[in-house]
């Protein structure tokens, strides 16, 4: 989801290894063991959470999570709980890492000390406030002066325990006073406008002229004002504190007014003393991502580059190849390439001309597409797009089953515990091979068309480069379909969407032992023994040694290398797409029934959208997919809650409350998506809820009256290639930029080898350059559409600076910016906020 600033797109992105923890404190009694999980966090709103990890104080979680940010926030946090007996969960430490401080660890493991969680440390969200001050004459003819202090609106303050209650409590501080003074509780609304002023006598010396206010620094320095916001409880324990600022008078100046956003700070001193590193820590690897995407327009000439690449002879001097080239990681260049093409239908003929060109580089037929080269990236990156839900459909319900039943599967004599048996393990294990083994090689028709057509290609490169070699037809697509998509599929499901968190050691065990010998049936490698390094897995292979399955290996791999002979669409396996609780609210099916809020299991698949009691029950409602006319956000002003939307049908709306703001964009996105080519989707609807006879909206009385705003954007219909071409032009124009003294020497090897094609000197032998004046060309080409763009994002940079200030509710006054307003205050007689 983009945030839209003057014709501009802002997507912002994070992408998250938890790695382990270590030196947790111990539980305080005889066992001193933790049951410890971590959460992700965008401010206080948790968006991920990981397993459990048992009887530990220093667990190893190995989790990813990725999300695109629909939202503005502060920090990004992780939180370590430890889960009691009771089942009651208490914090330990968290991690919090601001904003403009994630680009320090981008892409490093870092260990972070857990810092302590207090109440009074948690805080998030921002007050605008307005202070002015202003003389008062009074009967004697003394002037004395008062500060007016008006207390607008907050925003993205933090729920407490399902509510928030709002009030503000103002005081003006000095060495001798200190009055406060309340707002009156705005009830359910953690974004409350206030509007209410407040009148403090402020004491003045008489050198006051008609011309300015004159205020003295001594005086200053001694005053300021303090707005604390609370929540209002009912709990004896009192009201929460939810954060505050300390507003020095100086900032008023010579003018003697002040209206700023200021981000609210946790309570001074607040918390209890804990030293840091009694704590532990976290080993994070996180790497944030903000794209600024500009119109189409601006991105037309390297686009077109990129695009013509599949017709560059040779494919080496193409701008897509040279990315490969000056990237530090070929999975870097691959990933925005290969989504580029997918998304101009282009994929198919660029990956055909790369793989015949390594194909016809390759000198032995046993190591073909075995390196980490920019072809095998970009086909691993294809098959994850286009085959997810091939892999959901082929895999998920045989993973699940294995995960869910823990059956002993180890077959190492050496890892074996007392209570197992080897013979019942092994069977255990030949068992699940088998079941696994069937379901993909009969798995063929569902490939998608994408990748058979990619396959047909190998197919017919690798037979023509090696025409001696029957088997190499077979190994050149072997080496991609289970070396790389289905083996590590099988071995790590959560990082495939197969499972939501990474296994359990016992289960991660027998995913590695199928994962393995699948790896290995479907190389077609002469002698199987020698695949294994370990004699048990030689031993258990045995069980295999037979020709059918060598036959159903190549039989599978012909017909998925059969170039455009099977439909997608004409599929009618239920897909199961997503599933999770979120909170519904009753559709008040007959006249008089109950409009309540409740907690269900709902489960999407590529055919209904339906919700249960709890997982596993049957439906209590199914909405066929082709009866979705729209899916929106709901306006949190509608129930008082946020993360809502709601899923239209043709008589009623079904309001749904998800968990967090990351997880609502998710149901929004792919409920849009599976139902983009219905018939009768609509084109307005009401962003508001109909209650009490009248949409809150638009104020129309009849609940089938049309909708008051347009729908969202129409997103395309095939939910795994759901690709922005402008943002991922953008990322490579970002790629190019990065590594543009790569470029430059790749321009300077060019020149060497065009004038003197002698032995090729060291600091230029890391590029491909099979023609340099072809090459030099597509470079200039590339050199000159990357400064361009330059020039279009230095432009915007500097715009957006000239128009940002200080204290505006873009860029609230945070804790350590009030120095900088303050000067930028003085430097500019004008200004005013």
């Amino acid at each position: 989801m983009a945030v839209e600033e003057e014709g501009l797109r802002v997507f912002q992105s994070v992408k998250i290894k938890i790695g382990e923890a270590k030196n947790i404190p111990p539980y305080p009694g005889p066992n001193r063991m933790r049951d410890c999980y971590c959460t992700v966090n965008l401010d206080q709103e948790e968006v991920f959470r990981t397993k459990i990890i048992e009887k530990s104080l220093c667990p190893f979680y190995g989790e990813d999570f990725y999300c695109e940010i629909p939202r503005s926030f502060r920090h990004l946090s992780f939180y370590i709980f430890d889960r009691d007996v009771f089942r009651r969960d208490s914090s330990i430490g968290k991690v919090a890492v601001k904003k403009e401080d994630l680009q320090k660890y981008h892409g490093k493991d870092t260990w972070f000390q857990l810092q302590p969680v207090s109440a009074d440390s948690e805080v998030q969200g921002k007050v605008h406030l307005e202070l002015r001050l202003s003389e008062v004459i009074t009967d004697s003819g003394v002037i004395n002066h008062k500060l007016a202090t008006r207390v607008l609106e907050c925003q993205g303050l933090p729920i407490v325990n399902g509510q928030c209650d709002p009030y503000a409590a103002v005081s003006l501080l000095g060495p001798s006073r200190s009055e406060a003074k309340k707002t009156k509780v705005k009830r359910k609304t953690n974004n409350p406008q206030f509007e209410e002023v407040f009148y403090f006598e402020v004491t003045r010396p008489l050198s006051y002229t008609k011309r300015q206010f004159d205020v003295e620094e001594e005086d200053v320095d001694k005053l300021a004002l303090r707005v604390d916001l609370w929540n209002a409880s009912n709990l004896k324990f009192g009201d929460e504190f939810l954060g505050g600022v300390r507003v020095p008078l100086r900032a008023l100046g010579q003018a003697g007014v002040h209206d700023a956003w200021y981000f609210l700070q946790p309570r001074e001193n607040g918390g209890k003393s804990v030293k840091v590193e009694e704590l532990g820590s976290l080993r994070l690897n996180i790497v944030y991502t903000e794209d600024h995407v500009f119109p189409s327009e601006h991105y037309t000439p390297l686009r077109d580059l990129l695009l013509h690449s599949a017709n560059v002879a040779p494919v080496s001097a193409s701008p897509a190849h040279t990315l490969g080239e000056v990237c530090r990681e070929k999975q870097e260049a691959a990933i925005p390439l290969v989504r580029l093409f997918l998304h101009y239908g282009k994929i198919v003929p660029f990956i055909s001309t790369i793989a015949h060109a390594e194909v016809n580089r390759t000198q032995d037929p046993n190591t073909i597409f075995r390196g980490n080269s920019l072809t095998s990236k970009c086909i691993d990156e294809t098959m994850k797009l286009a085959g997810m839900h091939y892999l959901q459909v082929t895999l998920k319900p045989i993973i699940d089953e294995i995960c869910t039943e823990h059956k002993s599967c180890e077959i190492d004599p050496v890892k074996l515990k007392e209570s197992e048996n080897l013979d019942t393990n092994r069977e255990n294990l030949r068992q699940y091979v088998d079941r696994i083994f069937n379901v993909i090689t009969t798995s063929g028709v569902r490939c998608p068309t994408v990748m058979c057509d990619i396959f047909f290609s190998l197919r017919e490169s690798a037979a023509t480069r090696f025409q001696v070699d029957q088997d190499v037809r077979y190994t050149a697509v072997s080496s991609f379909i289970f070396l790389r998509f289905f083996a590590p599929a099988i071995l790590s499901p959560n990082l495939f969407h197969l499972r939501p968190h990474h296994p359990d050691p016992a289960t991660s065990r027998t995913l590695t032992l199928i994962s393995k010998t699948i790896q290995t049936l479907g190389s077609l490698a002469k002698s199987k023994s020698a695949n294994f390094k370990e004699s048990y897995m030689a031993a258990f292979y045995d069980y295999f040694n037979e020709q059918k399955y060598a036959d159903a290996v190549k039989n599978f791999l012909d017909l998925i290398s059969t170039s455009g002979k099977w439909d997608q669409r004409s599929i009618e396996t239920p897909i199961m797409l997503k599933e999770g609780f979120m909170i519904k609210r009753a559709q008040g099916r007959n006249r008089f029934g109950m409009k309540n809020f409740k907690k269900r299991w709902f489960r999407l698949t590529n055919h209904e959208f339906t919700y249960h009691k709890t997982k596993g029950e049957s439906a209590l409602c199914s909405i066929p997919i082709e009866n979705i006319l729209a899916v929106e956000r709901l306006e949190e002003e509608s129930f008082k809650m946020k993360n809502m939307f709601q899923v239209i049908q043709p008589e009623r709306a079904l309001y749904i409350q998800a968990n967090n703001c990351v997880e609502a964009r998710d149901w929004i996105d792919i409920l849009t998506k599976v139902s983009q080519c219905n018939r009768k989707r609509l084109s307005t609807y009401h962003p508001s809820a109909y209650l009490n006879s009248h949409w809150l909206c638009c104020k129309l009385s009849a609940d089938t009256a049309p909708g008051c705003t347009p729908c969202t954007g129409g997103l395309p219909a095939n939910i795994q290639l759901d690709v922005d071409g402008d943002r991922e032009t953008e990322r490579i124009y970002s790629l190019f930029s990065t590594y543009m003294t790569k470029l430059i020497k790749m321009q300077e090897a060019c020149g060497s080898k065009s004038v003197y094609d002698g032995p090729e000197q060291e600091e230029y032998s890391s590029f491909v350059i099979d023609d340099p004046q072809e090459t030099y060309k597509t470079l200039k080409l590339i050199v000159s559409a990357v400064q361009t763009l330059e020039q279009q994002h230095t432009k915007y940079k500097r715009d957006k600076f000239k128009k940002t200030k200080i204290g505006s509710q873009e860029h609230p006054i945070g804790d350590k910016s009030f120095q900088c307003y303050i000067r930028q205050q003085s430097e500019s007689s004008t200004y005013s906020i």
